[in-house]
Parts: C-alpha cells; sequence; structure tokens
C-alpha cells in the first residue's frame, strides 16, 4: 500500500479472505494507512532517526 496501491487487485483481496474477515480487512486497512501516515509526517518534520542505538555501547 505504500509504495503502490493503485496496483492492488482483487487476486490480492481474494488472498485475504483465505485469512480474514471483511471487518478484519478494514480494520488492517486501516492501521496500515495510520502506520504510514505517521511514517510520512515523521519523515516531514525530520523526527526520524538518524541512528539505531545499541545497547552495550
Amino acid at each position: 500500500m505504500a509504495t503502490d496501491h493503485h496496483n492492488i487487485d482483487s487476486n490480492f483481496f481474494a488472498r485475504l479472505h483465505t485469512e480474514f474477515t471483511d471487518e478484519q480487512i478494514v480494520e488492517l486497512g486501516m492501521m496500515i494507512g495510520q502506520f504510514i501516515g505517521f511514517g510520512r509526517l515523521l519523515m516531514v518534520l525530520d523526527l526520524e532517526p538518524k541512528f539505531c542505538a545499541v545497547e552495550g555501547d
């Protein structure tokens, strides 16, 4: 969804329906959208971490 949402087709949803209900698919889509949006907001505000902390340093 983050890089190529225009190419999500009915086959993708058919595969999702083998594991999830309609309600679960909507909830999953909402959560994915929130995470994508939050990540983009962090990038725009330059709040992304510049490095990953490593324990033991």
